[in-house]
């Protein structure tokens, strides 16, 4: 009988390490380790990139959108500044429809108004006023964004798609920003108004601080707050969800198609909360411009009284006046408001990433 070869007696031996003919079975002994595939011997280019210990993935986008509060107030001041600019005329003839008295525009419809001013002041009359708007309008957003801001981070929970956090934070924000707007919103509908027999901006104030006293700037302020509060909520809420909605439609080009999204989220959250709040912003109008062009003067600032007047004078009508030049304000307005908004958001935010970059070693 033949004798056995040393591999395949190798083979056949389950312990062959140990066995005499181990010695005889460098063949297997390469195969062995060939199939021991050890750290040891993968290659050390390969290793993963250690993590540091507080790194988290899914935490990378810091709430708040990454920005400070300076940057906030500043993209609010440059979206209000170029919402109010743009749409001045539009604002000017609704508050010559909503003047009521003896004032030279009596008729409720836009295009009898806007020829009135026209005619008697020519293309200058719609722009009268427009430098209290320019003082009012940035502070005033400025306020009004940057409270926004906080307090959606702040009422959200973690949760970026609470509407009701988005129209308490829009409260918080009119409340706030009222209180600097308000006394610059009178002086400017009082200048818009034909014959107000006011030299400008700086003589409208002193005569007013003069002949009325400080009071006179803030007489409409629980007024223009009990509107706006309905209407930056309806505002607000509407907005972030017809963002969230647009957005959805068309996630791959979200990005390529973001300000169109939100020029078309806000003129569709503006025009809904003008008509809202039309009634309440003719009771503000007629409050800041009470004694001026034979507009009538009110002994309180009651809005019951001033309610009881319009409709007195001239039906439940008169409380929807100036409703469609208001809502062709707000559409367009909020539409450039919060484009303008969200590109100078994005605008620090990339300053934001380009310092953190550069910091990098």
């Amino acid at each position: 009988m033949a004798a056995k070869s040393p591999i395949l007696g190798s083979i056949q031996n389950p312990n062959f390490p140990n066995s005499p003919n181990s010695t005889a079975s460098p063949f297997l002994t390469r195969i062995s380790m060939a199939t021991d595939a050890t750290p040891k011997f993968q290659n050390p280019d390969f290793r993963p990139v250690p993590q540091p210990p507080d790194f988290h993935p899914e935490l990378s986008v810091s709430d708040h959108d990454g920005l400070r509060f300076w940057q906030f107030m500043i993209a609010g001041s440059i979206a209000g500044s170029i919402e109010h600019m743009a749409m001045f005329p539009v604002d000017t003839v609704k508050t010559h429809m909503q003047a009521l008295g003896s004032c030279p525009i009596k008729s409720v419809g836009v295009r009898q108004a806007l020829r009135s001013i026209l005619k008697s002041e020519g293309p200058a009359g719609l722009y009268r006023g427009i430098a209290a708007m320019a003082l009012g309008a940035g502070p005033a957003h400025a306020v009004y964004f940057s409270v926004y801001e906080v307090s959606k981070k702040f009422f959200s929970g973690g949760n970026p798609n609470n509407p009701t956090a988005h129209a308490v934070s829009g409260v918080c924000a009119t409340v706030a920003s009222d209180a600097v707007f308000t006394p610059m919103d009178m002086v400017k509908q009082r200048l818009q108004l034909s014959n107000n027999h006011y030299a400008g901006l700086w003589d409208c104030v002193k005569r007013v601080l003069r002949e009325e006293g400080l009071g006179a700037f803030y007489a409409s302020y629980r007024t223009t707050v009990l509107m706006n509060a309905p209407f930056t909520a309806v505002h607000f809420a509407t907005y972030e969800a017809a963002k969230r909605a647009l957005t959805e439609i068309s996630p791959d080009s979200a990005s390529d198609e973001q300000w169109v999204a939100h020029a078309t989220a806000g003129a569709v959250a503006g025009a809904l909360a003008a008509a809202v709040t039309t009634p309440l912003d003719v009771v503000k109008t007629q409050l800041q411009c009470q004694g001026v062009c034979g507009c009538d003067r009110y002994q309180s600032g009651s809005i019951r009284d001033v309610i009881r007047t319009i409709v007195e004078k001239d039906g439940y009508r008169g409380l929807l006046r100036g409703w469609v030049p208001r809502m062709l304000f707000h559409a367009p307005a909020a539409a450039i408001c919060w484009s303008t908004y969200e590109a100078s958001k994005t605008f620090f935010q990339n300053l934001n990433d380009t310092r953190k970059s550069g910091t990098v070693t």
